[in-house]
């Protein structure tokens, strides 16, 4: 049978046309990368889950700021310089409800987790991208699940009075143990190796002190993991560190306070830090 030319050029015509549409559809089937935006989590072989910026810098904490705002000013800044980014975070790992910012001095804006502004670290490089860690003892590489934090404050009792840490009356600044949003812990100097002699059984006197009952989290480097236990305080956990119960102190309202330093006197509820001697078995 004899082809027409015409029909020849017309189904081939069609088919061409198939093929491209056919092509197309399959690449708008394709949806593009996910770019990413804001804080982000990422895993690093020897600090675990910690938070970076989109393009995978490394964020830190700073424990002088205690009170939710910078106090890295002047020249501190080319160390550490701010972070700031207003999209919201495209990590489904990241909890947005703990995402803020804050207002510098200066005017500018800087991004927070858990209220901590967040910074990144000059001399982070590919090759050793958490270098800012521990720095002083005072910046810690930012983490999303911190179950301890450090802060590095003046210690200011519930009488208004300024407290160095060895309890006597004095200005400086005292590092010292908080919960991941800065609230401060306390010990009892009372209690014992991991034993609670505070709370009576029923928690009438919880509100005044309350325990500490998170349990899990990431240290910071200045917390050894071998310094951390969880006791059973009548059926609820309370968290000990080197044997003593961590408690809070119910009149510190604001983030920041510490005024259980003096209460009812210096030292009976002392801060806790790396010069913390272990509690005593007896």
């Amino acid at each position: 049978m004899e082809l027409n030319p015409k029909n020849v050029k017309t189904a081939l015509m069609a088919v061409l046309m198939l093929s491209l549409f056919s092509s197309c559809s399959k690449d708008d089937d394709k949806a593009p990368e996910d770019k990413k935006q804001g804080i982000q989590t990422a895993a690093n072989a020897q600090f675990g889950t910690i938070l970076t910026d989109a393009n995978g810098k490394t964020l830190y904490f700073f424990s002088n700021d205690t009170k939710g705002m910078s106090a890295c000013t002047g020249n501190c800044l080319s160390t550490w310089p701010v972070y700031h980014n207003n999209e919201s975070s495209s990590d489904m790992k990241i909890d947005k409800s703990l995402l803020g910012e804050i207002t510098r001095a200066d005017g500018s804006k800087q991004s927070t987790y858990k209220g901590w502004p967040l910074y990144y670290y000059a001399g982070d490089s590919q090759s050793d991208p958490v270098k800012g860690d521990a720095v002083n003892k005072i910046w810690y590489v930012a983490k999303p699940d911190y179950l301890l934090m450090v802060a590095n404050a003046q210690l200011v009792g519930h009488d208004g009075k300024n407290y160095l840490g060895d309890y006597t009356e004095g200005t400086g600044s005292t590092l010292y143990l908080t919960d991941d949003k800065g609230r401060t812990l306390y010990a009892f100097n009372p209690d014992k190796f991991n034993k609670n002699t505070f709370t009576k059984p029923d928690f009438s006197n919880d509100n005044v002190w309350p325990i500490y009952q998170m349990d899990k989290g990431a240290l910071p480097s200045l917390v050894k993991s071998a310094d951390i236990s969880v006791i059973d305080v009548f059926g609820k956990k309370q968290l000990t560190f080197k044997g003593w119960p961590m408690y809070y102190f119910g009149q510190d309202q604001q983030r920041g306070d510490n005024k259980g330093i003096s209460f009812p006197r210096p030292g009976v509820w002392p801060i806790l830090n790396d010069k913390t001697t272990t509690a005593p078995t007896s």
